[in-house]
């Protein structure tokens, strides 16, 4: 049985990790509105851009634009996963490593057994996990959560542009946890190139197009390209590209956030749990050791008249 002096030090121990996860749970919750300010403020004209892009390519030829077209000579997959940067967010990057090895066997199971399957792992843990595993990882974006930016973006971007006009992969997809609420994220796999003639709709996006659905029924948008529709896919491709990748950085962003005050907050519940256990073990090896002491004083005392 474990002593008074052992319990007194685990109650201390649990006591100060208590103050710890509650101090990373106020930090995340603070981090957590800032995150949801910017995704909120993004959403909206990542998902107006994208309808608009759909909208044109079905105004010229899709073979006016390279992104639109299907690279036949390519056998290489390029997946740009996303995670955190740091633990401590619950089953946040284990899931979403998870999402991405499943996507890995079965849908570009081909492409990494001929070697032509290549990992933009933007985030730490996913960096370290695959980097792990002899995966072929092209760039290194760890850190970027600590100051997440627009750069990081353009930079993500360009390299999977370029090997795609470059013909090294034929199709680009990114593996990502979309924020859905403070306690849950959608885990999104979704295509970027090439450019797929219908919007791709997360599960949020649908959820937000038949709330405007039921606000404003029946109202359809039709629109007048000047100078050309050709023209302006022209300039709109490269900032739709980016900024539906700023919007995927971004929500995971939140969505981790969100992960890591759920976490920080069991964990503080399960401390306060464990100090009742503890304090009440102590409470009982105190409660034995006077009693073991009144009965050796007694005995003595016993013993001593007996003599």
């Amino acid at each position: 049985m474990a002593s008074l002096r052992d319990i007194r030090n685990r109650i201390t121990s649990v006591r100060n990790t208590q103050q710890v996860t509650r101090a990373m749970k106020m930090v995340a919750a603070a981090k957590l509105r800032k995150a949801q300010e910017r995704i909120f403020r993004t959403r909206p004209y990542a998902f107006k851009i994208g309808e608009i892009i759909s909208h044109l390519k079905g105004q010229v030829d899709p073979a006016t634009h390279p992104l639109f077209m299907p690279r036949p000579e390519a056998t290489g997959v390029l997946l740009i996963i996303v995670t955190a940067d740091r633990g401590l967010a619950g089953a946040f990057n284990t899931n979403i490593i998870k999402l991405a090895e499943t996507a890995i066997q079965e849908q570009y199971a081909g492409a990494h057994e001929r070697g032509d399957l290549y990992l933009i792992c933007v985030g730490r843990k996913g960096h370290d996990h695959f980097r792990k595993r002899g995966y072929q990882l092209v760039g290194d974006f760890r850190g970027v959560f600590n100051d997440l930016s627009f750069d990081t973006v353009q930079a993500v971007m360009k390299l999977a542009i370029d090997g795609y006009l470059e013909d090294r992969w034929g199709e680009v997809a990114v593996v990502y946890n979309e924020f859905r609420n403070t306690i849950a994220q959608n885990r999104i796999v979704e295509p970027l190139l090439p450019i797929r003639a219908e919007q791709f709709l997360t599960p949020v996006m649908r959820q937000e197009i038949e709330h405007q659905a039921e606000v404003k029924p029946g109202q359809e948008v039709d629109y007048i390209f000047e100078p050309d529709a050709a023209t302006i896919l022209e300039a709109l491709v490269p900032r739709y590209l980016n900024y539906q990748l700023w919007r995927v950085l971004l929500e995971s962003n939140a969505a981790e956030q969100g992960a890591r005050m759920v976490a920080m907050d069991n964990a503080t519940s399960n401390a306060e749990e464990l100090l009742r256990t503890l304090k009440l073990q102590y409470n009982r090896a105190r409660q034995d050791a006077i009693t073991t002491e009144l009965i050796e004083i007694v005995s003595g005392a016993n013993a001593l008249e007996a003599g």
